[in-house]
């Protein structure tokens, strides 16, 4: 039987298609007599779609058909909350959940779609359909939002903006913070953040050769989308095929539909192919950002340096539509205490409906949010103390045993004392600093930071989590061949290498042995969607019980031998609506950060020299991947501290297109980024692991503020830490 398999750093098995550009991306495919869509966007905040005129577009040589509200069976969708219109307008028949149709919430809403002949012509009727508005009144600012008599983004849906309140009340804050010896307090802000990813919104919708209408498009959960275009369609979701091509790319953007169901609409009426690719400004546009936030801390600590008392208020914009909003924001109620132990909390948490783009997940899904502010937080504490702020968050960590805010321990190993002593070692942080060997202007200044973060692994709050797999054994008197069927998305993390190699594990075969077949609606149960650092640790269950029940089959001599399997992880709870008490997760996974940094203080330019990233990731299946998914997240998480900035005024995005909206380039890249590979088991992961893809990510934004207040003494409590904010902190502009 072969063994070993695991913990080796094979080739990935999309790589050489991949690199030779023979994987078919979904603005790759085509098919015959295939027409193409455009959308028109609202462009407006807030308004009433009075009247479309579409008669000109309509009369455009090559048009085919123009779709508005009015067409759409079911004029509804969303993943938490159907809460937003397929299409905006007169028309369509009253949507189930009450939402009103005819009003456009956000600049991106999709008005009409044309298809015609060629992208040419459906553009230029796109241009020729005139829309009269009715301007509504518009909120921009979730705090204002808040407040009474501000204008509300849902009316149909009750009388406050406030669409997500969670609570955590653990201990007597006001007693502990009565005793306090030394007491911070801090407004932090966070950004919106824009996915940027590869390949922008594209996909092909047809009639397959039973008749089902067939969308390839890129996402995140192929069943997900499958139930999406059902319903909007009223349709049964036997009837709907979601395939998943090669995806350019994911990070959370993916998760809410943008072009799906439209495309299925024009398939089902027309019986032809419809083709859609979405510009990139159409792409900043149209899909959700990271949740932009406003985050009020007070905590306490006594002279010993040990952690009181925490208090704090989340106001998180929710933007337009729910999206993952609810879930989002309990994760950051879950992370904004920091992996450590504080004996009282009290935590109240808003998300608010406001007129800006919908905010949707994003890696990190909130943690990266209420981090911010923890690790800051923890910085001015440690620094109030005049104690090391490692050694601070040392002495604070979670140990076995202790409290989470919500009143229970964390489930599974804790492992973040691991983390913050592999990082500071590898970092050498109280060692003298070098001396640059580079030459440097004389007005730079350099600055070191550390932080630390903390993320659940999977769905939680009481959902029921799970993921399956059917495992074919085909061979005679042994296994020639292992055919595994699953769909989860492979969205460039390497998922798909990763169940190739927890299936050769489990079957005892080599590597080469496993073939995939992946990502059809149609043909595969339900995976789970590529999200929540979950995929290695679900896929790899179901598939490693699969197997198991193959092999029981290969052992009673069945040829081929086939199983299914679903896997169920561990129960979670929702929180308490009073107290917030709860195991809202199964596994946490854990990493700590140290940072260097150099500050011009002339230009006010911070440049991210040396990143060491300690995370504990269980059991690396495929080291490599591992390496390369720490130092894409730190990378990722750069351009979130240093540099994105998509200059939101009014509910319109400012720079919608990647010539104004920066994210980092190879000439930006930290000189160094190490990867400090923990493998601490998880016991219910499959062969140890736990989750990875987001953790890289959470820390880095306020390791980086650290460092830069160390190099400056100037501390920062908004970002991205652009040249001009930064002198502006330093009193130079």
């Amino acid at each position: 039987m072969e063994k070993g398999v695991i913990g080796k750093s094979l080739p990935r098995v999309d790589a050489r298609d991949k690199v030779t550009g023979a994987a078919k991306y979904p603005g790759d495919l085509s098919r015959p007599g295939m027409l193409h869509m455009k959308i028109l966007f609202a462009g407006r905040p807030h308004a009433r779609v009075l009247r479309i005129d579409t008669s000109a577009a309509e009369a455009l040589p090559g048009v085919v058909a123009i779709y508005t509200a009015k067409d759409v069976p079911v004029n509804e969708y969303g993943l938490q909350k159907k809460d937003q219109p397929v299409l905006c307008g007169p028309g369509s028949a009253p949507a189930p959940n009450g939402v009103a149709g005819d009003v456009v919430r956000f600049e991106g809403d999709q008005v009409a779609a044309v298809v015609a002949e060629t992208e040419a012509i459906a553009a230029r009727a796109r241009d020729l359909i005139r829309v009269e508005y009715e301007d509504l009144p518009a909120v921009f600012d979730p705090v204002e939002a808040m407040q009474p008599g501000a204008p509300l983004v849902h009316p149909e849906l009750g009388e406050s903006n406030v669409c997500v309140r969670y609570k955590i009340r653990k201990g007597d804050v006001d007693s502990a913070l009565a005793q306090a010896d030394v007491i911070v307090e801090g407004v932090y802000r966070t950004p919106a953040q824009e996915h940027a990813y590869l390949q922008p919104e594209a996909g092909i919708a047809y009639l397959d050769e039973e008749g089902r209408i067939t969308v390839e498009c890129a996402g995140q959960w192929t069943h997900a989308d499958r139930a999406a275009i059902a319903h909007a369609l009223g349709l049964p979701e036997e009837q709907v095929r979601v395939i998943y091509p090669a995806i350019g790319g994911a990070f959370g953007g993916r998760e809410d539909i943008s072009v799906q169901i439209v495309l299925a609409l024009a398939a089902m009426r027309l019986k032809r192919p419809v083709k859609i690719i979405w510009t990139r400004q159409e792409s900043i546009i149209g899909h959700g950002k990271r949740h932009p936030t406003v985050i009020k801390a007070r905590w306490g600590a006594s002279r010993e340096g040990k952690l009181l008392a925490a208090e704090v208020e989340i106001i998180g914009d929710a933007g337009a539509y729910m999206y993952t909003t609810n879930k989002v924001l309990g994760n950051s109620t879950i992370t904004c205490t920091g992996p450590y132990f504080i004996p009282n909390v009290k935590v109240d948490t808003y998300g608010v409906y406001t007129n800006n783009v919908p905010s949707a997940a994003f890696r990190g899904f909130g943690a990266p949010q209420a981090l911010w502010m923890a690790e800051l937080q923890m910085d001015k504490l440690a620094e109030k103390l005049d104690l090391d702020p490692v050694e601070f968050r040392h002495r604070n960590a979670l140990r076995p045993g202790d409290t989470l805010g919500v009143g229970t321990p964390p489930p599974g190993r804790v492992s973040i004392v691991e983390c913050i002593e592999a990082a500071r070692d590898r970092f050498g942080w109280g060692q003298k600093r070098q001396p640059s060997t580079v030459s440097r202007p004389s007005s730079t200044v350099r600055g070191r930071g550390f932080a630390c973060g903390f993320k659940n692994v999977g769905f939680s709050f009481g959902y029921q989590e799970n993921s399956w797999a059917r495992v074919e054994l085909h061979g005679r008197s042994e296994i020639e061949q292992v055919v595994v069927w699953h769909a989860g998305a492979e969205v460039g993390q390497g998922t798909h290498t990763v169940m190739a190699q927890m299936a050769a594990e489990a079957a005892g075969v080599p590597f080469e042995r496993v073939t995939l077949v992946t990502s059809d609606s149609a043909t595969m149960g339900n995976p789970g969607s590529a999200s929540a650092s979950r995929m290695t640790f679900m896929a790899g269950n179901a598939i490693k019980g699969a197997v198991a029940a193959a092999l029981e089959k290969w052992r009673r001599e069945e040829r081929p031998a086939i199983a299914e399997y679903t896997y169920l992880a561990p129960q979670t709870q929702p929180f308490d609506p009073e107290t917030g008490k709860s195991v809202p997760n199964f596994s946490y996974a854990y990493v700590a950060q140290a940072v260097e940094v150099e500050v011009d203080t002339e230009t006010g330019e911070v440049r991210l020299l040396r990143v060491v990233s300690a995370d504990d990731v269980g059991r690396a299946i495929n080291p490599a991947l591992v390496e390369g998914q720490i130092e894409g997240g730190v990378v990722q998480a750069q351009g979130y501290a240093l540099m994105e900035d998509l200059k939101i005024q009014n509910g319109h995005i400012g720079a919608d297109q990647l010539s104004t909206y920066l994210i980092p380039t190879a000439l930006d890249v930290p000189e160094k980024v190490e990867s400090v590979i923990l493998e601490i088991t998880e016991e219910e992961g499959p062969f140890g692991a736990r989750g990875l893809g987001e953790l890289p990510f959470l820390p880095l934004a306020p390791a980086v503020a650290a460092a830069v207040h160390d190099a400056t003494g100037v501390w920062f409590d908004e970002f991205p830490l652009t040249p001009e904010r930064v002198l502006r902190g330093l009193g130079k502009i």
